[in-house]
């Protein structure tokens, strides 16, 4: 029910209406939910990598972390931008807000080797950067979660479970 106040002398004039009209602001509202809607998907990093497991319990995640990410190809990236190995340390300087005290999240797909994975490590710690956390898929251990493989190579023992 909207009522306005009126002198009853003036009927003839026009009075002010005290109503709020919400169709605009529903209309912006609902523009600024599709647009939060497209762009979250848009601010996380998007490089496929095939993540170990593990069961630790997780941390609370920055506002704004750095990604340094090892590719199955070897190929080392911050957050989304190729970079080349000699480069690293650089380039984090330019980018890291903290400086060298924050916390940089390394990401390595399962399939790169420990040697190569130790090697940007220590360019890390060759550049001053000591704060590395490792990122791993949430969940149980890898020998539950492996991927599916032919019937004839799980019967048989991988090379790294064999006793030497």
């Amino acid at each position: 029910m909207a009522g306005s106040i009126a002198d009853i002398e003036n009927e003839d004039e026009f009075s002010e209406a005290h109503e709020i009209n919400v169709t605009p602001f529903i209309d912006v509202m609902l523009v600024l939910l599709i647009i939060f809607m497209v762009a979250a998907p848009l601010s996380t990093v998007d490089l496929p990598v095939d993540l170990p497991s593990s069961t630790a319990t997780p941390r609370k995640k920055p506002d704004k972390p750095v990604y340094i990410t090892i590719q199955s190809n070897l190929s080392v990236s911050i957050d989304e931008t190729p970079v080349k190995r000699v480069d690293l340390a650089r380039r984090l300087e330019t980018i890291a807000d903290a400086g060298k005290d924050q916390r940089l999240f390394l990401r390595a797909d399962r399939a790169v080797p420990y040697g190569e994975l130790m090697d940007v490590l220590e360019r890390l710690r060759q550049g001053g950067f000591l704060k590395v956390a490792l990122v791993a898929r949430e969940g149980v251990p890898d020998s539950a979660n492996a991927p599916a493989t032919d019937p004839a190579s799980a019967a048989a023992p991988s090379p790294a479970a064999s006793p030497q």
